[in-house]
């Protein structure tokens, strides 16, 4: 019987994604995350606490997710634990643990920089220029980067 080994974990992406293939053809694709956590100190303040996961992902969905993400993306990820253990060059155990990631989602990003509506999207004849048409409609205009 399998024992329950489930993750769900937020957080930004801190280095670029990395796709390669195993020697027999799968992809991987491999990247950090980082997830804060803040918490109320004994003073009354708030501290910051930041934590830092390797994430793996395999098959098609490793192979869609360079497009989709870079350093600096919001991710959501589900998945499980992976141990993995060696002996080192020292003789000495070692260990480390990472996510093995089933879903992933993105975080939508919006462009810094919208243009004005007069550049971007010219006024038709019939809208006119009241300034009822102002930056609700050009972030509806504007392409959305999932």
């Amino acid at each position: 019987m399998n024992n329950l080994n489930s993750i769900l974990i937020e957080g930004t992406i801190v280095r670029d994604l990395e796709l390669q293939k195993t020697p027999k053809g799968t992809s991987v694709c491999n990247f950090a995350l980082a997830s804060n956590r803040f918490y109320k100190t004994d003073a009354g303040g708030f501290e910051k606490e930041v934590s830092f996961f390797n994430v793996e992902v395999w098959g098609k969905l490793a192979e869609a997710l360079p497009a989709k993400g870079k350093k600096g993306s919001g991710v959501r990820v589900v998945g499980r634990l992976k141990q993995n253990r060696w002996v080192g060059i020292d003789g000495k155990n070692k260990s480390k643990i990472s996510i093995v990631a089933e879903h992933v989602e993105f975080r939508p990003s919006f462009k810094k920089d919208v243009p004005e509506k007069d550049e971007e999207f010219p006024l038709s004849d019939d809208e006119g220029s009241d300034s009822e048409n102002t930056s609700e409609s050009v972030l509806e205009n504007a392409e959305v980067e999932a």
